[in-house]
């Protein structure tokens, strides 16, 4: 595949537009460090969003949850509609509550990926010992929705840069372990299900080769949303930060995993920026500015092929609905 040069009159804007534009794009991550400014631009980006697309929903995953507040408005682990908007909905989702709760419910819920795996108190005691099992249930649970299919775009505020990371390899990791399992289950399945009869089954009356159907399922779900994630027409991965060494530092680690994961990024947002007045005696607000600039110039030359995007610091907080519109 040959590389292709952006003509001159399709540089990007700088501002979020282009992403407004790409009618194709179902899901959008904003990540970057923590305190950089992720759930302001998620929020104002999922208002955007929702005056030009049927449907929008916005996801937090970090389990510091800051929708509620931005918006003013509490928000739980089932998708509401945001005070205001008829086509906008947002959810908080606790990976450490999630994979409580589905534990405690025995994967019975009706809507739930892992509905009917019949987990008894081994399966529980090994999902707790699974590395990322956190982002496991966190995924489970963002594949309701895509099951439902009710939304056209989702716009995910996601926990600060590791966490994010672990998150979007995980459809691949768990494509493979349930790849293995159902191979696993093909060479020792006959055996298995001799052993499960003599001991009357497992939980919930159901066979070997239920569970393995349902398993699969389940990996094929994950498999499309895997196949959707590294479609550039479809995803993309919108990078926080601000004019600081360990924000630019961060940003770069991203930029290389996600170019990794094959999954498409090309904006960043350099937040909280300052302008001072021409002819201002503010030593520090000068000093400052001479520091952003240095970064910003390298951002600018790291970068060239993005879409950066300066966001000024604001004098007041962002919150509540007009303010974020703003």
């Amino acid at each position: 595949m040959s590389a292709t040069l952006v003509p001159d009159d399709d540089v990007f804007e700088p501002s979020l537009q282009s992403i407004l534009d790409q009618k194709t794009l179902r899901w959008i991550f904003v990540g970057g460090k923590g305190g950089v400014g992720k759930t302001t631009t998620s929020c104002s980006l999922a208002i955007q969003l929702a005056k030009v697309r049927k449907s929008v929903l916005l996801i937090s995953t970090d389990p510091a949850h800051n929708l509620s507040d931005a918006f003013d408005q509490k928000f739980g682990k089932a998708a509401q509609l945001v005070n205001g908007f008829s086509n906008l909905s947002a959810m908080e989702i606790d990976p450490n509550g999630s994979i409580q709760d589905l534990l405690a419910a025995g994967g019975e819920g009706q809507d739930d990926p892992f509905a009917g795996l019949g987990m008894g108190s081994m399966m529980q005691d090994l999902a707790f010992s699974i590395p990322g099992v956190d982002e496991a249930m966190s995924f489970a649970e963002v594949l309701k929705q895509v099951k439902s299919l009710s939304y056209e775009v989702i716009v995910f505020d996601t926990a600060p840069t590791g966490h994010t990371l672990r998150f979007l390899q995980f459809p691949t990791v768990l494509e493979k372990a349930l790849a293995k399992l159902s191979q696993l289950s093909t060479q020792f399945g006959p055996m298995l299900n001799s052993i499960l009869g003599s001991r009357g089954g497992l939980p919930g009356g159901q066979s070997l080769d239920d569970l393995l159907q349902k398993m699969e399922s389940l990996r094929e779900t994950i498999s499309e949303v895997n196949s959707q994630f590294k479609d550039a027409n479809m995803t993309t991965f919108v990078c926080v930060c601000i004019a600081e060494f360990l924000s630019l530092y961060e940003t770069e680690r991203m930029v290389q995993e996600l170019a990794g994961y094959h999954i498409d990024t090309h904006a960043i947002v350099v937040n909280q920026l300052l302008f001072p007045k021409p002819g201002s005696d503010c030593e520090q607000c000068n000093a400052r500015r001479r520091m952003q600039k240095k970064y910003l110039d390298q951002i600018e030359e790291l970068y060239e092929d993005f879409n950066v995007v300066r966001v000024p610091l604001l004098v007041e907080e962002v919150r509540g609905k007009e303010k974020l519109e703003k």
